[in-house]
């Protein structure tokens, strides 16, 4: 089962024509199968997110089916909680793998038997080089390697020796099990690869039943064929692995063989995606956790606001090739942006409060104004009731003293229009025993109610507000890029960490929201007027609710991007 849930097919690419005269053919008797295969070892990132896509869409829009299956070969980096949180990311996604869960570990006895087979048709071998050595026989990019002095190991001995692997008499490191290829290949990865270790450790599904492990090359191949795999996609470090899938596949005794084709893997800038260097920044305590709201997983970016929808758009606009190709984080962003535009509320939030007082307006009181939650008139979102009172709360950052001419919001003496309100003029500043500016005393001018004046006069600057006596105390959390450069482990001189922005996050915890955000839900963006698009926050360590900002109104990076290429 496979679930599609594009709204318009996406370009061509070079993937799809080849599927396309695939299934013309009539090769795979017409059919197409695909496979998202992450390892448990991480929480998924954008980079898998453009692979589901192409594997679940490719699947889909040829009536095929797409096969979770988790590479599960390497027990002391693997964990349930990475197989919960992937499947939760690839629903969230929107695609469906239905009945189609698997485990390479599901498939353990089978590889063992098809490694006995290769040994007995002296296509394997027993080891017993030492790391060092191994590495010192393999040779260079530019010299052949040399044959290990085992490998005309007697056939009986190496099963023999493979057989009490398998039951535990051996420590770790002491052998390894070679396939049998050519150490004279101009390809490093068919001199004699290793396709089993020895390794003690706990498996998260099988537990103890087994202390040898197949690798991940050895492992692949044979459960996309055991799967019926048609089309296994994968990023282009697996190009020169190929010629070692089809070799595996060759020399075994199975009906399927599936065909391999590579494609360009993501690169965003300002971001990494290598699962060691986001798992350092969650061990070191860069970050909360693998879904903060910073990180490029997906389950961050969900939990930052973003929706699925605008994934899926980006994956799509980028576009599948075999060209290296840096796409810029704007462009993500972008996608953000116009997917929670048409469906974002319209409100009102302060940040960082500045207290105004409306001395002319009568104490006690209150109004209720209309406002719409979309200025669109092609958007129906409906409307809600601002209160408005004598007290308010404006941004500390829309008053200056003594500010320019070119300061279009308020200053002393000043006229500003408070967004469906009034026109206000700043009659006197209040400050603290620290020459801080605490409090503004204003008048407004009743004629002018909606933010326009009777009189035809005209105001430049346009303020967002709260009422002070309703305003909703909250946290809001204000993330940014996690780097400042564009390409933060470019340098292999300098460490990544180097270049993180400092920035990148802003704790405003006494900021104030207008009474409508009282019902705000978790799975609801709202735009806080002049400020972004924010979402409530799951975080419920606060005493009070938490919104985190999912993206600017706008590109603020724009020119950077530019001048740091």
């Amino acid at each position: 089962m496979c679930t599609t849930v594009s709204k318009k097919k996406p370009a061509p690419h070079f993937i799809r024509n080849m599927i396309t005269a695939d299934v013309n053919a009539g090769k795979n008797q017409g059919q197409v199968v695909t496979r998202f295969p992450p390892e448990p070892n991480g929480y998924l990132h954008i980079g898998h997110a453009k692979s589901i896509c192409l594997n679940f869409q490719i699947a889909g829009e040829f009536d095929g089916r797409c096969h979770l299956r988790f590479d599960d070969t390497n027990p002391e980096k693997e964990d349930t909680e990475y197989t919960d949180s992937i499947q939760e990311d690839v629903r969230w996604l929107g695609f469906d793998w239905g009945e189609h869960l698997h485990h390479a570990a599901d498939y353990f006895d089978t590889l063992y038997n098809y490694a006995c087979q290769l040994i007995k048709d002296s296509k394997a071998y027993i080891c017993e080089l030492t790391p060092e050595q191994m590495r010192e026989y393999r040779g260079t990019l530019k010299a052949p390697g040399k044959n290990s002095p085992y490998r005309e190991r007697p056939i009986e001995d190496s099963l023999d020796i493979f057989t009490r692997m398998k039951a535990g008499e051996f420590e770790d490191g002491t052998y390894v099990l070679r396939a049998k290829i050519d150490m004279s290949s101009p390809n490093i990865n068919m001199r004699d690869p290793i396709i089993y270790r020895i390794r003690h450790a706990e498996h998260h599904r099988t537990g103890n039943d087994w202390c040898i492990y197949p690798t991940y090359d050895y492992t692949h191949c044979i459960s996309d064929a055991l799967e019926g795999i048609t089309h296994s996609l994968c990023t282009l470090e697996f190009e020169d692995h190929r010629p070692l899938y089809d070799w595996v596949l060759n020399n075994i005794d199975i009906d399927c063989h599936p065909q391999q084709i590579e494609f360009s893997r993501l690169a965003l800038n300002f971001t990494v995606t290598s699962k060691r260097k986001l798992n350092q920044l969650v061990q070191e305590d860069f970050v909360d956790s693998w879904n903060d709201p910073r990180m490029p997983t997906v389950s961050g970016m969900r939990r930052r606001g973003y929706p699925a929808t605008a994934i899926r758009d980006f994956c799509n606009r980028i576009g599948i090739t075999k060209k290296y190709n840096n796409i810029s984080l704007g462009l993500l962003e972008t996608c953000v942006r116009e997917a929670i535009d048409p469906e974002a509320r319209r409100v009102m939030a302060v940040l960082k409060p500045l207290k105004v007082v409306i001395t002319n307006y009568p104490e006690g009181e209150s109004e209720q104004l209309d406002c719409p939650y979309h200025p669109d008139k092609d958007i129906d979102l409906g409307s809600r009731s601002v209160p408005f009172g004598r007290e308010l709360y404006i941004e500390q950052d829309d008053f200056m003293e003594n500010a320019p001419s070119k300061f279009f919001r308020l200053s002393e003496g000043r006229e500003v229009r408070l967004r469906y309100a009034y026109y206000i003029t700043c009659n006197e500043v209040i400050k603290n025993d620290a020459g801080e500016v605490i409090e503004l005393r204003c008048t407004y001018d009743p004629e002018t109610k909606g933010g326009w004046a009777k009189d035809g006069r005209k105001v430049k600057g346009t303020l967002h507000w709260v009422s002070a006596a309703d305003a909703l105390d909250v946290e809001v959390r204000v993330y940014d890029r996690l780097f400042k450069v564009p390409h933060p482990d470019a340098d292999k001189e300098v460490s990544f960490l180097e270049h993180l922005n400092p920035d990148s996050l802003q704790i405003c915890d006494n900021a104030k929201l207008e009474p409508s955000l009282a019902s705000a839900k978790i799975d609801e963006r709202y735009q806080f007027e002049r400020l972004g698009y924010f979402c409530l926050d799951t975080d419920s360590s606060t005493d009070k609710p938490v919104f985190n900002r999912t993206v600017s109104l706008r590109d603020s990076w724009a020119k950077i991007e530019k001048e740091l290429g």
